[in-house]
């Protein structure tokens, strides 16, 4: 039975919270519009604080659900009930200080973005101050003392990058270990790893882990039911890549398919090279998008996320050759970088490209599309990107989402709702599925040695779409008639009117027959060949992602039913059955078995 609120300390909230002019908690959440000056969530996690009163308190809420807000008016009520009277907050990146010290000012709270650690002191117009994980580690002891002195509020945005390096989790315990108050503020799924983060409460789980414990978690899912964010298509794109490896061996396959760890890293490099023909398809399709959705929201604008400075610049020249018009160009090294980032928010350009500036917590409500142009595919990075699409500024609006369709990144994009605690000391688990792949891998699949290799060619398909866990689409080529009807979709639609439009596509692809399309030109057998064994892997592929099958067993399976040998020396007609098999598989929902 779970402990009654002390009435006291609720009525004290609620005093501190009407003095502020914001809404007491709601007894569920709002339906849209209905929280005008603070989320129903928001209001809940305060009267959750108030009720408790914590020193420490962990807020997980997902990106664009309103953290720094919530953040900022918890401060300014602890101001007023004079619980605290200093200020410290602590972001990942130098332009998310600047970013916390403007929302902070937009609610009459002065924080100074550029206070240096060995300044020691800064203006008595402050009432805080702002600074990143690496500023701390430079001088924990000064900014100690600074804790020390004063009743002080630490606000640890993003906490788990305390966790990042073992200095930096020291240096921020060192720091704020003093403090009268500390919140914790994620908005991405924390790893698994064996680093703790400093001030997080972790709990056995009954399994022999410790999890991270949430003192208020909002997620995803509850977000998007309640408008606050926005429903992401995530459009996947597959290919045909060709490459050597440094020891000058030539590879070719397709993305996304059964591949070792080392040759898969090249596949999507290879998928990724501005040389090739991938990027460039997937970029113009993606530039489609906008354009569909910039009819019903003018303003809305793109982001393609980078591997490096390099890549960046050659898919800003790709993007000014598809539109006309040279990208905004963020480089973190740059010193107008911030100030690009905001002109930017604050415009109507189509497109910017970045590296990794604009991965987390930078606010810009009007990014409709994203391409997902990186080879950094970590959970957390992941989620990270995606973030930066999700936050909705009225109802009905949508984000689509550009991704290579390897198989972790496809596994992200499923589990958009999937909430992930902090793991430490997790045991280690044998996956059967990579097994059996890896058991059925020739001998030339073996990982080669770790070096460079040269990108040879590449070329795009359209894959799928992932929307709420489901796959939507069989692959077709780029620039196909049923690639533009997925491209063409509304800008403006809900979540349930998105998956209706998906089924119906997915039911008119599913139900055409490939004899029922005009006659092909005569071409050679062994282009017929290439052309039917391209057509069978993508449907496996799809059926994989579909059914976590592996690559294998579904070839297996296949030759189960429908006989023959193996799909390379198979003929024209025994590839046609299975793609024809597999085909039916996917409009009846039957497995075979």
């Amino acid at each position: 039975m779970s402990a009654q609120p002390d009435p006291a300390s609720a009525a004290g909230a609620a005093a501190a919270i009407a003095a502020s002019g914001l809404p007491p908690a709601f007894p569920a959440r709002a339906a849209w519009g209905t929280a005008k000056s603070l989320r129903a969530w928001q209001a809940a996690a305060l009267q959750r604080y108030f009720d408790e009163t914590p020193r420490d308190f962990l807020a997980v809420a997902t990106p664009g659900a309103g953290k720094t807000s919530f953040a900022l008016t918890l401060a300014q009520n602890l101001l007023a009930r004079r619980q605290i009277d200093r200020i410290i907050i602590v972001a990942p990146t130098e332009h998310l200080k600047t970013q916390w010290a403007e929302a902070a000012h937009r609610i009459n709270l002065a924080i100074d973005p550029n206070f240096g650690v060995k300044q020691g002191r800064t203006s008595r117009d402050y009432q805080g101050i702002a600074l990143t994980y690496a500023g701390v580690a430079v001088n924990p002891l000064a900014l100690r003392i600074r804790t020390e002195g004063f009743k002080t509020l630490v606000i640890l945005d993003e906490v788990h990058h305390a966790g990042d390096a073992l200095s930096w989790g020291e240096a921020v315990r060192e720091a704020f270990e003093p403090a009268t108050r500390r919140l914790m503020l994620t908005g991405t799924p924390f790893r698994s790893d064996t680093n703790p983060i400093p001030f997080v409460r972790y709990e056995a789980d009954g399994a022999g882990v410790l999890r991270s414990k949430a003192d208020y978690a909002y997620g995803y899912g509850e977000a998007l039911a309640d408008g606050i964010v926005r429903p992401v298509l995530f459009m996947a794109y597959s290919g045909d890549l060709h490459w050597r490896t440094s020891a000058g061996d030539e590879i070719s396959a397709r993305l996304g398919g059964p591949l070792t760890k080392d040759l898969a890293s090249q596949a999507l490099r290879t998928a990724l090279d501005p040389q090739g023909s991938w990027i460039p398809a997937v970029l113009k399709a993606a530039d489609t998008r906008l354009s569909e959705i910039r009819a019903h929201v003018p303003d809305a604008g793109g982001l393609v996320i980078a591997t490096d400075q390099t890549a960046a610049r050659a898919y800003a020249g790709l993007l000014k050759a598809i539109t006309g018009r040279a990208p905004t160009l963020v480089l973190s090294d740059e010193p107008q970088s911030s100030k690009k980032i905001t002109t930017f928010a604050e415009g109507d350009a189509r497109w910017m490209v970045a590296v990794r500036m604009v991965s987390e917590g930078v606010d810009v409500p009007r990014l409709a599309v994203g391409v997902y142009a990186t080879s950094t595919s970590t959970p957390l990075f992941f989620a990270q990107a995606v973030g930066r699409f999700v936050r909705a500024r009225s109802k009905g609006e949508s984000a689509s989402v550009f991704v290579p369709s390897v198989p972790n990144l496809l596994l992200f994009a499923s589990e958009m709702e999937k909430e992930r605690d902090h793991v430490l000391r997790a045991p280690k688990e044998v996956d059967e599925a990579d097994l059996l792949v890896e058991a059925e891998r020739t001998e030339s699949e073996r990982d080669l040695p770790e070096g460079e290799f040269t990108a040879l060619g590449s070329e795009a398909d359209f894959d799928r779409v992932v929307f709420d866990g489901a796959d939507f689409g069989l692959t077709t080529q780029s620039g196909s008639d049923e690639e533009a009807d997925y491209l063409g979709l509304p800008g403006l639609l809900e979540p349930d009117q998105v998956k209706d439009l998906l089924r119906r596509h997915q039911a008119n692809h599913l139900s055409r027959s490939p004899r029922d399309a005009a006659p092909a030109p005569t071409v050679s057998t062994h282009e017929e060949l290439r052309a039917l064994r391209k057509e069978l892997n993508g449907l496996v592929a799809a059926w994989h992602h579909r059914t976590d099958l592996p690559h294998g067993v579904v070839h297996a399976q296949l030759r189960t039913e429908c006989g023959g040998p193996p799909t390379a020396i198979a003929s024209a007609e025994q590839l046609q059955e299975r793609i024809d098999r597999l085909r039916e598989w996917a409009v009846t929902g039957r497995r075979p078995g």
